[in-house]
């Protein structure tokens, strides 16, 4: 299968091309830079300039392939106003390829995160919560999902709080960041939240499972670990900076903070027992361990 894939030269992205390419299938990749496109030829992608904002050439990208798989995301999260922006121009390249794949039946496999729910673990059933800071992106990937009404073999795979490989990304990610420029491994509230976790190794089966098998209008799982104490992440990523662990405010975060003092375990036992993926890489708390100081 030729698959279009945005994000393809991230964190999650590069894992999900090796899978694909491993897999027998061939990449053509979104880049939006020199630098970009050159990892995404080292990785055997043919790359296509372009970017979320320029929905003429997201079109022609998915128009050349058998498939899309769209995992582009803005990485600005410093104010209200730059998190609204990437949710919209996510939502406008989204409304892009979904036009263009109506009425082909090729599959359209697209990413977002997990729900959360008061009270217990948060399963593939829940819908996404279309309210608060990123109600925005879930009104979008339902609208993506109802396209299977209309010729599109749409599916999402929800991505936990944090996707890691060798230390790095997601939340936990952000954890260490912060921690470097502060001196102090923090946490919000008590801790004791929980948030699901994937080795993006993993993660990345999960995006081809979908793409060559899921059904029209579905959402699947991408978690490993339920749900590790917040705190616990702080004390493995301030034991290995050297750093006190502390509780610190959830506006430590800006507009992320209500969404890091949350407790938001989540399931993949449906996905799991579906699709037949199992997750094989280190878990989050493992993976910390290569935190370098």
């Amino acid at each position: 299968m030729r698959v279009f894939v945005t994000g393809g030269t991230g964190l999650v992205g590069s894992a999900v091309v090796a899978e694909l390419i491993g897999n027998g299938h061939t990449v053509l990749a979104l880049t939006r830079s020199d630098a970009s496109e050159r990892a995404a030829e080292a990785a055997g992608a043919e790359p296509l300039r372009g970017s979320l904002a320029d929905p003429d050439v997201l079109r022609a990208g998915a128009a050349r392939a058998d498939g899309v798989i769209h995992l582009a995301f803005g990485n600005d999260f410093s104010s209200p106003e730059a998190l609204a922006a990437n949710v919209a121009e996510e939502t406008a390249a989204l409304t892009a390829l979904g036009e263009e794949l109506v009425g082909s039946d090729r599959p359209f496999v697209i990413v977002s995160g997990t729900p959360w729910v008061t009270g217990r673990i948060s399963t593939e059933a829940d819908p996404l919560p279309t309210d608060g800071p990123v109600g925005g992106r879930g009104r979008t990937v339902t609208a993506v999902l109802g396209l299977a009404s209309r010729g599109v073999r749409s599916s999402s795979v929800r991505l936990p709080r944090t996707v890691h490989n060798e230390g790095a990304g997601g939340f936990a990610g952000v954890l260490t960041g912060i921690a470097r420029r502060t001196g102090v491994s923090g946490y919000a509230g008590d801790g004791e939240q929980r948030w699901p976790a994937v080795h993006a190794l993993d993660a990345a089966v999960l995006f081809r499972l979908a793409l060559e098998k899921a059904e029209a209008g579905t959402a699947w799982h991408a978690v490993a670990d339920e749900g590790d104490r917040v705190r616990d992440i702080a004390e493995v990523i301030g034991r290995r900076l050297g750093l006190p662990v502390e509780s610190v405010p959830p506006d430590t975060y800006g507009p992320l903070g209500p969404i890091f003092a949350a407790d938001q375990p989540s399931s993949s036992t449906h996905t799991r027992q579906t699709l037949g993926w199992e997750p094989k890489h280190p878990s989050l708390l493992e993976d910390l361990e290569n935190i370098q100081p």
